[in-house]
């Protein structure tokens, strides 16, 4: 990698962008009718397989993007100068909100339209009304409640990552003072609303599938996931960019791709603490309420899954980033960036999937596999995102060159 400074301000259509970017809308929208087609007949025959693969890739893009918010806006909270160079890629991913926005109305219309307890048993209020635990949280667990809380979520989301983006971009053409104030302001408000947005999203969209289920660390596990899917994301980004005399060389150095490292390492612990205390305390609770959950991911090759994910998602990633030059070799920070979103995807599976009974009675959860509907829904969203993050890229200069910290993130070579 490079470290001679290049001029700034290239913009962003050096690489040819706008043919990819037509290929990932076209075949985003035909992988993305295929998963929803799968979706919707299989709801039709009662069958909630492809449903779930549908929620599965929708969570794992939501988890980026929500990181995504989190870095921007923590960035401007504390005022951090390193990392103004990356910064603007990130602004770039929060552009996938609208995107993910129009997925999630999918499984609305299938809920609301075809099967009431299709992905959420609790909507099916006739099967569930006398169900005692339903009943005590129905307060929270309503139609009203839930679709604001969509409406919510989505509009916040969307209304912040604009704004951020707009302001960041209004600062490029004047430097003027007026916009750095502003996106400290929004940032400090936006921090604590996407903390709590976010945490509710958790709680409805995945936790309350299996709403017999307590846990009070649901929300921040999903955090901890969601900023070491976004610090990943981030890495693959800013080196993608790099190569080749990409428009990022020379810009993201030595110094930016140790910090995200750094990152990577505090957050891969910082998500096993919260894994293992949530079922830590369980376990020493137990309490039948409690322990199923747990109890049904110990079944078939749903405890190879938990393994993998003990030893993969958490051991291995913490050892390797131990390692100085893991963090700053361009090739190893690809190879740890990629085994993390693989095993961020197997973390979403393990807390999805089994919630949905195939035996609700017996307690027998769905089994653990991938389908092509799973893959198609991969595709199609990944796509739609990426055609997303290319159209806002080329709108804008390829760092923040008027922001008052760019010179101190351009001299950064940390260690």
């Amino acid at each position: 990698m490079s470290s001679e400074v290049t001029t700034p301000g290239a913009v962003a259509a050096s690489l040819g962008k706008k043919n990819w970017s037509n290929i990932c809308l076209i075949g985003g929208v035909i992988f993305l009718l295929v998963a929803i087609f799968g979706a919707v007949s299989g709801a039709m025959d009662h069958n909630a397989r492809p449903a779930y693969g549908l929620l599965i890739m929708f969570t794992f893009y939501l988890s980026i993007g929500l990181g995504m918010l989190l870095l921007n806006l923590i960035h401007h909270v504390f005022g951090a100068g390193w990392s103004t160079v990356p910064r603007r890629q990130v602004e770039h991913a929060t552009s996938i909100f609208p995107v993910l926005a129009g997925v999630f109305a999918v499984f609305l219309i299938m809920t609301y339209f075809i099967d009431n307890g299709l992905i959420w048993k609790w909507i099916d209020f006739e099967k569930v009304k006398d169900d005692v635990l339903y009943t005590k949280k129905s307060w929270y667990l309503n139609d009203a409640r839930f679709l604001i809380g969509v409406i919510v979520c989505f509009g916040g989301w969307i209304f912040l990552s604009h704004k951020m983006r707009s302001y960041s971009a209004a600062q490029d053409k004047d430097g003027d003072v007026k916009w750095t104030n502003k996106l400290v302001w929004w940032s400090a408000v936006g921090v604590i609303f996407t903390a709590l947005t976010l945490s509710m999203a958790a709680i409805d969209w995945i936790k309350s599938i299996e709403f017999h289920w307590f846990s009070t660390m649901f929300g921040v596990w999903f955090f901890a996931a969601s900023m070491r899917a976004a610090l990943a994301v981030t890495a693959l980004v800013c080196l993608y960019q790099v190569y080749k005399n990409g428009p990022l060389t020379g810009l993201f150095k030595r110094g930016h791709l140790y910090d995200l490292g750094c990152l990577m390492l505090a957050f891969t612990v910082f998500w096993a603490y919260i894994s293992f205390s949530q079922y830590f305390l369980i376990y020493n609770a137990n309490i039948p309420e409690e322990t199923f959950w747990y109890n049904m991911r110990e079944q078939g090759a749903w405890w190879w899954v938990s393994m993998g994910l003990i030893f993969g998602h958490f051991l291995f990633t913490f050892i390797y980033l131990l390692f100085y030059g893991n963090k700053v070799k361009a090739s190893r920070m690809i190879f740890i960036s990629v085994w993390i979103l693989c095993f961020h995807m197997l973390d979403l599976y393990f807390n999805i999937l089994p919630s949905k009974r195939e035996n609700y009675e017996m307690f027998i959860s769905y089994p653990f596999y991938i389908s092509l509907w799973d893959i198609a829904a991969f595709l199609g969203i990944g796509g739609l995102c990426a055609w997303s993050f290319m159209r806002s890229w080329a709108k804008t200069q390829v760092i923040p060159v008027k922001d008052p910290r760019i010179s101190e993130s351009l001299h950064h070579h940390g260690r």
